[in-house]
């Protein structure tokens, strides 16, 4: 897994409340990694009192509010599609959800509930070929999935050109970028799409 997808996963969870824990700091070369090296982040936001994970699988900013605790999983394949196919041909994906995974999850954030999250770049975009992705990561024990354009734009949309953002690299090229007027907020993008009519 590439260093900057979690890069991203991880200032969007810290820029939407949730305090980060990445637990394993090494890579496993020559070996299988344990379940418990699956995880790559753990996320606790204290401002929850109730754990209330949404019904539906494809999340978004909103759906995180009610999401006090939970171990989250970084594929950051980011050329491809995820397809049943994809999950079965590789089922290392969902191995963060395995028994002792959660317990080592437990171990680290204590008793109580936990959402379980995989952060990807794609679903099928079709209805009947999602479905089915969807229904197999409900089977596995998944609880959500967000994909990395609803992190992106999320970060996107945070950083401000007026400020300095020294102590993160991703948002400061997220600001030279938008600066550049490489990167626009999508909500201002509509609305100039708008005028020039």
């Amino acid at each position: 897994m590439s260093a900057v997808s979690e890069w991203i996963v991880r200032e969007y969870f810290e820029g939407v409340g949730y305090l980060v824990n990445q637990p394993r700091k090494h890579v496993t070369p020559g070996r299988h990694k344990e379940a418990e090296e699956e995880i790559d982040l753990l996320v606790l936001n204290p401002q929850v009192q109730e754990q209330l994970i949404p019904s539906h699988m494809v999340w978004t900013s909103a759906d995180l509010a009610g999401i006090g605790r939970g171990i989250v999983a970084v594929r950051g394949w980011h050329t491809e599609r995820f397809y049943t196919s994809t999950f079965e041909q590789s089922p290392d994906i969902l191995r963060f959800v395995d028994d002792d995974a959660l317990t080592f999850a437990h171990t680290m954030l204590g008793e109580g509930p936990l959402a379980k999250i995989l952060c990807l770049p794609r679903l099928p975009a079709s209805g009947d070929l999602k479905d089915q992705a969807i229904g197999l990561l409900q089977e596995k024990g998944i609880d959500g999935v967000i994909s990395f354009e609803t992190m992106l734009v999320e970060l996107i949309a945070r950083v401000d050109v007026n400020r300095n953002y020294e102590k993160s690299d991703l948002l400061q090229m997220i600001r030279i970028l938008k600066n550049y007027e490489l990167l626009k907020d999508s909500q201002l993008d509509f609305f100039e799409k708008r005028r020039k009519r």
